[in-house]
């Protein structure tokens, strides 16, 4: 039996090398070029079951050549790499038709792992790719760091589905920007975008809120009012912050995703719920469900694709990036242009933004109206984040903590927040698995950061922190611990 041949058009002579040996060694044959044109040429005669194409080649884009490729062979499958690595790339390639999108650099056997499926997929359903010219110039999302990769391919897959989604991170992390992203290059895109924060609305006005309610329903309720659902109505609700939702509040959406329909309060007939659920929380949901602050069933109904993303001092390699975006959009409204020098840069990225994203962009804007310089040096980043820090919260007899000269150990970080979690139950009566919670809390971002500090490479990180590589896997799936490798 022939093997399968794999044809790859890529630029770069040292990855056309690394890949043809690679596949070579798994029984695959091997065509490669450096340019679009004679990768065009070979499918038009025919030839190969699967395509590998760079974006950037030296006359013609690789994305380009992805719906010529699908209308003329829809059987022949086409991966799509790129070093652009950025979020409307990963929804270009999957819009157009790539069966995947791998960032520059990646992982071999990642690599190797896509060929096969990709081999071994069932023919597609015939159907038209679809263009996005006018979304192209956009960029909602700022980052080129593994992590932001992951999110973007995770953004990328969800394109063609219609997924309930969860996305969890810390305040300031850009939740509600995923969540629009989700929706502006999904399915629903023609229809509304609905966000509702269910930590600023009065614990009795959430059920009418989302639901609408009649005339007369209760006292005050002068007109019919549409909820959030029938305003969403063919298009997205964006349910942030859900882990702050009443108990009875839960409840009822829980029956309207069970049943795909709802009644307004007050109501008596059914109305159809047409919308997709993305929710969105900085909450341990899963702490939350132990403690009996919500539901379980509901949990599981919401989290069907979970996103994490990540605080930006997990993140450092994008700051300047994203920095420098901030200082753009205050020049496009009008305030003075800036820049950073690279001094500035370093300062920014040893500061551990405990406001995120969020943070850095009021630091921006702060900086390009206030700056009296059209550079901005290290020393006005200094200033100004020793001038906002937070001060340190008080003592529980009332006196001003003491400042602390040099930063905490991790033994003192630790007693400190266990000292915290534990003040919240005076009588004793706290939940029963302090100590698995604890190591959790510990044992997660050590992994992570390790692992990032690898590229990924779980040999060198079992080796660095002392584990057998057996065990640090089965951390890494009890820990949903997501692995982005390099290519080393």
């Amino acid at each position: 039996m022939t093997p399968p041949t794999i044809l790859i058009a890529d630029d770069d002579r040292s990855i056309r090398t690394v890949l043809t040996q690679a596949l070579g060694r798994s029984g695959y044959q091997v065509r490669t070029t450096s340019n679009a044109s004679t990768l065009w040429r070979w499918v038009e005669e025919g030839e190969g079951d699967l395509v590998i194409t760079d974006v950037v080649m030296p006359d013609e884009n690789g994305l380009d050549l992805v719906p010529r490729i699908k209308r003329l062979r829809p059987e022949l499958r086409v991966i799509v790499m790129s070093a652009q690595s950025t979020l409307i790339t990963a929804v270009r390639a999957a819009q157009r038709g790539a069966f995947e999108y791998l960032p520059k650099p990646f992982d071999l056997k990642e690599l190797l792992a896509v060929v096969g499926r990709a081999l071994a997929a069932p023919l597609p359903e015939p159907a038209a790719p679809e263009e996005h010219h006018d979304a192209e110039e956009k960029l909602p999302l700022i980052g080129r760091s593994p992590a932001m990769q992951e999110i973007y391919r995770t953004i990328a897959r969800l394109t063609t589905a219609d997924l309930t989604v969860m996305i969890n991170g810390e305040s300031g992390t850009g939740k509600e920007l995923v969540a629009r992203a989700l929706h502006d290059y999904g399915r629903r895109r023609a229809g509304p975008f609905v966000p509702i924060n269910m930590a600023a609305i009065p614990r009795e006005l959430i059920e009418s809120e989302l639901f609408g309610h009649e005339r007369g329903a209760f006292t005050g309720a002068m007109n019919r009012n549409q909820g959030r659902f029938e305003q969403a109505n063919g298009g997205t609700l964006f349910l942030d912050e859900i882990g702050d939702m009443p108990p009875e509040a839960q409840t009822r959406l829980l029956r309207v995703l069970q049943e795909g329909e709802f009644t307004t309060v007050g109501g008596r007939q059914p109305i159809r719920a047409n919308v997709r659920i993305i929710a969105a929380t900085h909450r341990d949901l899963r702490a939350a469900i132990r403690a009996g602050a919500f539901r379980e069933d509901l949990f599981y109904r919401l989290n069907v694709v979970p996103i994490r993303l990540p605080p930006l001092r997990e993140r450092d390699e994008d700051i300047a990036d994203l920095a420098r975006h901030f200082l753009d959009r205050a020049r496009a409204d009008g305030l003075p242009s800036k820049s950073l020098d690279q001094g500035a840069v370093e300062a920014l990225r040893g500061y551990r933004w405990p406001g995120n994203v969020r943070e850095l962009e009021n630091l921006m804007r702060r900086l390009a109206a206030l700056c009296p310089d059209e550079v901005i040096s290290a020393e006005t980043i200094r200033a100004e984040l020793i001038e906002n820090e937070m001060p340190p919260a008080p003592s529980p007899d009332g006196t001003p903590a003491p400042a602390q000269a040099e930063p905490d150990t991790l033994s003192a970080a630790v007693e400190r927040h266990i000292r915290t979690f534990l003040s919240a139950y005076h009588d004793g009566l706290g939940p029963s698995d302090i100590y698995d919670q604890v190591l959790t809390e510990v044992e997660r971002p050590l992994i992570r950061l390790t692992l990032a500090a690898t590229r990924g490479n779980q040999i060198k990180a079992a080796a660095m922190l002392g584990l057998n590589r057996n065990t640090l896997r089965k951390k890494i799936r009890d820990l949903d611990i997501p692995v982005v490798r390099g290519l080393s």
